[in-house]
């Protein structure tokens, strides 16, 4: 595939999935990861998907800035570092199956009742074990939307609050995902960097767009989309996952 064309359709899913992102908080990261593993080595995928979406959740973070909870961010953090450090020892290497079927059963956690696993990353220790989760499904398979989910979609905070501290959170996650992956030359190169600052304007304006649709939603209705968009897409995964791995 020529720049131009992969330049084109980078920046065209980076607008539909910012824009998704920008209304459930998460999912978009999800579609653009699988696009972005159709045409690149997975470390490449997973570390240039994390750049765009720094950009996506630092925006998304910035309009709502004023509904962030900072405490909670900053026990989160120290979740991820902890994670971050534990794989960095480890040095774990993704492949393809494995990152597939990883995603494919996150929406496992949505599902589960909250009073088999009552989660509130309101709580100290429940947020640090949000940040350990994350940060290790982050630089493991390339995203965590759904276990961040898992912390905040049980919490009393209405959509606002939950949408600004998970971008927040996530923003901590894919720059750990950026230095874990994206410091080595095989990983990300010029034309991926280049690939980014494309993309970077659109994830803004995709934000922004997924953003004011998010003001005229419920609460009730964006937890029942949030559940089944997630769902849909880990379908998909699962599927191209299980293929890999049995399919040759």
């Amino acid at each position: 595939m020529s720049f131009p064309l992969l330049a084109l359709l980078v920046a065209l899913s980076v607008f539909f999935t910012s824009t998704l992102s920008g209304i459930f908080g998460m999912a978009g990261g999800l579609i653009l990861l699988a696009l972005l593993l159709a045409v690149m080595p997975v470390a490449t995928a997973i570390a240039v998907q994390g750049a765009i979406q720094v950009v996506a959740n630092g925006s998304r973070a910035w309009f709502s800035r004023e509904h962030i909870d900072w405490p909670i961010l900053g026990i989160i953090c120290s979740g991820v570092l902890t994670a971050a450090v534990i794989l960095f020892i480890l040095r774990y290497t993704p492949d393809l199956a494995t990152v597939c079927i990883g995603i494919g059963l996150m929406p496992i956690l949505v599902w589960i009742p909250r009073k088999w696993l009552a989660l509130d990353a309101s709580k100290p220790l429940h947020a640090y074990c949000c940040g350990v989760l994350s940060g290790s499904l982050n630089l493991a398979v390339g995203v965590a939307g759904p276990s961040v989910d898992i912390f905040f979609i049980r919490t009393p905070m209405d959509r606002r609050k939950v949408i600004a501290t998970k971008a927040a959170t996530q923003v901590i996650s894919h720059l750990a995902k950026i230095l874990f992956y994206g410091t080595t030359a095989a990983a990300i190169g010029a034309g991926d960097w280049l690939l980014v600052l494309i993309a970077a304007p659109l994830a803004i304006a995709g934000t922004n767009l997924g953003y004011h649709i998010l003001q005229r939603m419920t609460d009730d209705g964006f937890r029942k989309w949030t559940r089944w968009v997630v769902t849909a897409i880990g379908a998909f995964y699962l599927a191209r996952g299980l293929l890999l791995l049995y399919g040759g």
